[in-house]
């Protein structure tokens, strides 16, 4: 069988006939290869804003119906333009709708999730030689309702289809060069990367790198599409997105700096099962998204909270908080809308120690505040003032040296679906595409809590407490930072091997006294839960998930930590055991 590709260009690429003509000799390139191709194709340049400008003149606020009838006309537009453009060039091309494809969504109007695409007509127009161009952002509900798939739905629907056809390759053109290890227009000596993992991509893709929207990523790692980003201008050489990083010696591979964010705290919540629970389910139930969640260790039977929202929720957010802040006994609700996320991502910071500690290094020597931070298995991200975010973003990029070319490891191809392309289609059928899927619940009981309390509010505190923990030879796991509370201070908790923690303890009181901070307290016996998966992002119950289990279960949550691939929770180390089974159960493992 010939080779299988799916195009995907956006709406730069095709904004008008000239750029369609140039796409369409693509398409036309490889198929003269051989290959039998599927072109996804966007609406033209800012065709969906003024379809949007135009609802709004008519109606103020449109019915989600009307709006995907309205928005997915703009497809249309382009799918019938390209398929004249590849007829007047002499080849055979049809276009074709999500429904007439047969792409089946929910009912969620303007935001669908897919749930099954057919194949049988695709592959008979490819048989018959046709370069076959499907409307992206798309589909029918089963009531025959156009739906449309909200923010990045072309990547998506062209993933999808790599998905269900088996094709070799997904090439999303753009009007970029590929990915890069932060955004060259805030960094011009930003670099192209050869080759980055789902893993990676999807924490950058949350961090605001606009090049992939993150459903797409997880449709990719979910079903093994490689994925191949090129700029739809020039024969750059672009970027891989696959299971395998660019180089496993390379402990970061990018940053990125979320601008506008926003933080929320609670001060002085009851320490006990159900707060977390309570408190962001009455966030999701007005849709807003959160980011960043610290949650200290509490003292006397009190805790805070911090979490961050973007700025634009923030107003949303406060109403939900306030309302509910006398149940959790808060003793004060607080804010910034003048924050910023700094974050640096790679899959090598599992096997390479210090990294951390050279991220706050940098930081601090710029005279930048570290407001709070929250890590994972391969992200750290840091809240800083956002007046000095971009300072801080460059030095971290400068501290891992990602504009230096690095040494790619031989490539190795990601692992297939199946052998039986019909086996494969009934098995993404069966699922719902787009259906969360947990890879695992794990339950370490290896580790050991340590939190020094009251740490002074100032640059470079971190830094020095990390440090001095790195000199004692002592492995840090988790770290977890929560804004400062009252007199300017801060808690600092991380996780350390249980058999560490005698000469952690001795390590953080001599931090304790050589920085003027407050109490030294640990806990011998934690035990880290994580969930892991494809999904996390798209599917934001996942951590609502866990808190409600772990709460019903009569389980108290110390320490939380989230990222797009794992949310990671610590809890005392008795309970362990319980709160394993208790996950397992919550999401069917």
């Amino acid at each position: 069988m010939s080779e299988l590709i799916v195009q995907k260009f956006g709406g730069t690429s095709v904004a008008d006939p000239q750029k369609i003509l140039a796409a369409a000799r693509k398409a036309i390139r490889a198929h003269q290869r051989g290959a039998r191709v599927v072109m996804v194709v966007s609406a033209m340049g800012k065709n969906t804003d003024m379809l949007v400008d135009l609802a709004s003149q008519v109606n103020e606020k449109p019915p989600a119906r009307e709006m995907d009838m309205l928005l997915s006309t703009g497809e249309q537009v382009s799918v019938a333009l390209m398929a004249m453009a590849i007829d007047s060039l002499g080849h055979k091309a049809v276009s074709l709708t999500g429904a007439q494809i047969g792409i089946r969504t929910d009912s969620t109007h303007t935001k669908a999730r897919i749930r099954s695409i057919s194949t049988e007509r695709m592959r008979r127009l490819l048989d018959e030689g046709n370069i076959v161009i499907a409307a992206g952002f798309q589909g029918i509900d089963e009531d025959f309702n156009i739906t449309t798939l909200g923010r990045g739905g072309s990547d998506t629907t062209a993933v999808a289809l790599a998905a269900v056809l088996g094709a070799d390759a997904c090439e999303i053109y753009t009007d970029v060069d590929g990915v890069y290890t932060t955004d060259p227009r805030l960094l011009p000596e930003a670099r192209r990367v050869e080759r980055i993992s789902y893993d990676e991509m999807l924490e950058l893709a949350s961090l605001g790198a606009g090049v992939m929207h993150n459903r797409s990523i997880e449709f990719a790692k979910k079903y093994g599409v490689t994925i191949h980003v090129r700029n739809s201008m020039a024969d750059t050489p672009g970027t891989l997105i696959v299971a395998q990083p660019e180089s496993r010696g390379q402990a970061v591979c990018g940053a990125a700096l979320t601008r506008n964010e926003a933080r929320v705290t609670l001060r002085g919540v009851r320490d006990e099962p159900g707060v977390s629970c309570t408190l962001f389910s009455s966030i999701a139930a007005r849709n807003i998204t959160v980011d960043m969640i610290v949650q200290d260790v509490g003292e006397s039977g009190r805790a805070d909270i911090s979490f961050t929202v973007p700025e634009a929720e923030l107003a949303d957010t406060l109403q939900a908080v306030e309302a509910i802040a006398e149940e959790l006994g808060a003793q004060a609700v607080e804010h910034d809308r003048n924050v910023a996320k700094v974050s640096v991502v790679g899959l090598g910071m599992a096997q390479q120690t210090g990294v951390a500690t050279r991220m706050f290094r940098r930081i601090a020597d710029a005279g930048v505040n570290i407001q709070m931070i929250t890590t994972s298995e391969i992200k750290i991200s840091v809240l800083v003032d956002r007046e000095f975010a971009q300072r801080a973003l460059r030095e971290v990029h400068q501290a891992f040296e990602l504009e230096k070319e690095v040494t790619v490891d031989a490539f190795e191809a990601s692992p297939q679906i199946g052998a039986d392309a019909a086996d494969v289609v009934e098995r993404l059928q069966g699922a719902g595409m787009e259906d969360l899927m947990i890879d695992e619940v794990r339950l370490d009981e290896t580790q050991a809590r340590v939190t020094i309390n009251q740490i002074p509010d100032t640059p470079g505190i971190a830094a020095q407490v990390f440090e001095m923990v790195a000199e004692a030879g002592i492995f840090v796991d988790m770290i977890v930072q929560s804004h400062a509370a009252h007199a300017d201070a801060a808690s600092l908790s991380f996780t350390i091997p249980r058999d560490s923690l005698q000469h952690g303890l001795q390590v953080a009181k001599s931090i304790a006294t050589t920085l003027n901070c407050g109490k030294v307290d640990s806990c011998p016996e934690v035990a880290k839960l994580s969930v892991s998966g494809v999904g996390m992002r798209s599917h934001t119950g996942v951590a609502i998930g866990m808190f409600r289990a772990l709460t019903e279960a009569n389980i108290n949550i110390a320490l939380v930590n989230t990222s797009e691939v794992r949310v990671n929770v610590v809890v005392d180390g008795k309970s362990g055991q319980a709160a394993k089974l208790a996950l397992e159960k919550a999401f069917g493992k």
